[in-house]
């Protein structure tokens, strides 16, 4: 018999209990992104060079700032990997992810540029894909200066920058300047029609709820979630022709409020000829990777994300 809750994975009961259970409104938006301000800096390896650069946006005007993690001995050229931070397009910052994106740089041997991009309400649609772009942009017309081979450049983002990371993939084979070669979805937050559901069940949704979904999109789109006529590249489950895109890895928790979204995008990607490797954690709810690393399945994602990034960025060539 079906279960009318499913149960959280009994390794993740703990993390679920001391997990922040928030729910993202007006008036509480501007109280989290301020405590988020004041979050260090998670210290890094001492193998890992982090550095902060500003780069002009696409408007020639504004600048962008890229927080960029090194290994300090590596052999250039190296591949990169663009990542955008999560927080439901309306918070967050490159800091929430230091300490991932440097375990990607040094057990990869890769240049991670993580995107400080423009976030809603303030900056909605498409401020925050225009930046993730202009970086894109210049870390491949840099490649020589940052000692990376421009020809193997991979795009990823979890949660909301995974959404963006999507769009930006999108926008990068649409505009044919810059051709990356994979791109990594962490539980990725792809489709506005989810937040017009009734039947989603919020018991298990532990980081991210109904509701700050529903205030999510709102938010980026500007209270246009669920309109027909959306412009694509803001929800990337909208765009009807996925082929052509370079291949990619999903990675959904079975509780997690954007799992049927993402099978679903996964599924439509392998039916255009992309290839596309989904993975699903049994009893996981959105963001549950993030609290503890010594968890078995908490590793086991994250192996099967580096696995899949080191296939495609360095192919034959050796990796460290």
């Amino acid at each position: 018999m079906k279960e009318v809750c499913p149960k959280i994975h009994p390794a993740l009961r703990h993390v679920a209990k001391k997990s922040p259970k928030i729910t993202f409104h007006r008036k509480n938006l501007w109280l989290i992104s301020f405590l988020l301000r004041l979050m260090p800096a998670t210290r890094c390896p001492e193998d890992v060079l982090v550095k902060n650069s500003f780069i002009l946006g696409l408007d020639g005007r504004r600048k962008v700032r890229l927080r960029m993690y090194k290994p300090r001995t590596v052999d250039a050229p190296i591949p990169a990997l663009i990542w955008l931070h999560g927080g439901g397009y309306v918070t967050g910052k490159p800091e929430m992810d230091d300490w991932l994106c440097a375990e990607y740089a040094r057990k990869l041997g890769i240049l991670v540029v993580s995107v400080d991009y423009r976030l809603a309400p303030r900056y909605p649609f498409p401020s925050g894909l225009d930046d993730s772009y202009s970086a894109l942009k210049w870390v491949a017309s840099h490649s020589h200066q940052l000692g990376i081979d421009a020809d193997h450049v991979a795009i990823g983002g979890a949660s909301a920058g995974g959404g963006l990371a999507a769009a930006l993939v999108h926008l990068a084979h649409d505009e044919q300047e810059i051709t990356p070669v994979f791109q990594l979805l962490v539980y990725p937050m792809l489709d506005d029609k989810t937040s017009l559901r009734t039947d989603i069940d919020d018991s298990n949704n532990v980081t991210w709820n109904h509701k700050s979904n529903r205030f999510g999109w709102e938010c980026y789109l500007e209270r246009r979630r669920g309109d027909d006529d959306i412009n694509a590249y803001s929800v990337p489950a909208r765009r009807e022709d996925l082929s052509g895109l370079p291949p990619a890895w999903i990675g959904v928790g079975s509780l997690d409020i954007f799992h049927d979204e993402d099978v679903a995008y996964a599924r439509r990607m392998k039916e255009c000829g992309v290839e596309c490797e989904l993975e699903i954690v049994p009893g996981a709810f959105h963001g549950f990777d993030l609290f503890d690393h010594e968890v078995p399945v908490v590793q086991e994602f994250r192996r099967s994300q580096l696995a899949a990034l080191r296939r495609h960025l360095w192919g034959a060539r050796a990796s460290p």
